[in-house]
């Protein structure tokens, strides 16, 4: 079982940089794949970011190449979503999850999801 608690949310203006951050609990996830995904009420669940266990991979939705950057630590068994020039459309409830099989940009091959963290930009 992974435990997953995203942090790091919050309400920030267009152009500007937020850094959200996953921990894991009862389970290392140095083998596991990670993912970022994101939603807003009445839309499904969007890919955002993925890395490899050893972070050597990522994979990234076209509407955030270039501005975000998936990253993790093993030793701190945390994974990291560095958020650059925000935009409006950003805005949604972020979720980190993490699966046993390959690099993946679909929800339902994830095993672990955490709980979310709100990110709000202002235009």
């Amino acid at each position: 079982q992974v435990q997953l608690v995203e942090s790091g949310g919050g309400l920030v203006q267009a152009g500007e940089s937020l850094r959200l951050s996953c921990a894991a609990s009862e389970r290392t996830v140095s083998s596991l794949r990670m993912g970022w995904f994101r939603h807003n009420p009445g839309k499904e669940r969007e890919f955002v970011a993925a890395i490899s266990s050893r972070g050597e991979f990522s994979l990234y939705a076209d509407s955030v190449r270039g501005r975000f950057t998936v990253s993790r630590d093993n030793a701190k068994n945390t994974v990291y979503l560095q958020m650059n020039s925000l935009k409006p459309e950003d805005t949604a409830v972020y979720y980190c999850a993490a699966r046993d099989g390959s690099l993946s940009r679909v929800p339902e091959n994830y095993n672990y999801w955490g709980q979310g963290t709100q990110v709000t930009v202002s235009s």
